[in-house]
């Protein structure tokens, strides 16, 4: 199953209600709750407040979009927030350096091992972000840091979200999806360029109806996130989330 949402950071100008209210109106499913505004690391009567009004608004929570990055810092307090929001999954970052300036990366596979078996013990699950300046920065850094982590971790436990590389070919977007097949949990949905422009999402709907095509030949459940939007304007989630939602629907391609 695909599941359309939304990435709370997205709107970061809106409380919750009003987002919830713009989502619900859009016909997304569910959000992803950022903690860098709306659900604070720590502050779990928000967390609490949050989920319920998520629930009363329709929608489910997709995942806890945490900023921590895997190192020194404890995990503990990203983790219980999580639990406290209701979320099945917690968004975090590889590092703090990128793959070609790192060094030893021991540092942070084994930051990611312990929390993933953290996470297991509370019934979470832990993604990382394909973020720029971490250690997947790049798919081939992507797959190494899933071999290392589960090397100490005993079994495939983390997942990795996917989107797009600035300034990738369709092609080379799809081949960087494939190598990652059957650990991708979460894809982030917009379209850029050049570079960091924001566009429509039907800008790169020959990528976008390919990628969902893509997962759903996985035969898993994938949450499709919305973020970046054009002028981050809510007034353009609808037009956003009818694109979604017509590729969703449509029937698979052939190809």
């Amino acid at each position: 199953m695909l599941t359309p949402g939304l990435c709370s950071v997205t709107f970061r100008q809106l409380d919750p209600s009003a987002l919830l209210d713009l989502a619900a109106r859009a016909g997304l499913a569910a959000v992803e709750w950022g903690a860098d505004v709306h659900v604070p690391v720590g502050d779990l009567a928000t967390a609490r407040e949050v989920a319920a009004r998520t629930v009363d608004a329709g929608l489910v929570v997709a995942s806890y979009g945490s900023y921590w990055r895997a190192g020194p810092e404890d995990v503990g307090p990203v983790l219980a927030t999580a639990r406290a929001l209701g979320a099945p999954r917690v968004r975090v970052w590889a590092g703090d350096t990128g793959s070609a300036a790192a060094g030893d990366r021991s540092p942070v596979v084994h930051a990611l091992a312990d929390a993933v078996h953290r996470a297991d013990d509370l019934g979470l699950q832990l993604g990382t972000e394909s973020h720029g300046g971490t250690l997947t920065d790049t798919t081939a850094s992507t797959l190494q840091l899933l071999a290392e982590v589960d090397d100490l971790a005993g079994r495939p436990a983390l997942t990795t979200y996917w989107q797009p590389t600035v300034d990738a070919t369709d092609e080379e977007a799809l081949a960087e999806l494939a190598a990652l097949t059957g650990r991708v949990s979460t894809v982030h949905a917009f379209s850029w360029g050049p570079g960091t422009t924001r566009n429509p999402l039907r800008t790169r709907e020959a990528l976008w109806t390919r990628v969902l095509d893509a997962l759903r030949r996985t035969g898993g459940d994938h949450d499709v996130l919305l973020e970046f939007v054009t002028d981050d304007d809510p007034d353009v989630l609808a037009r956003e989330a009818t694109a979604l939602q017509g590729w969703l629907n449509a029937a698979p391609s052939t190809r």
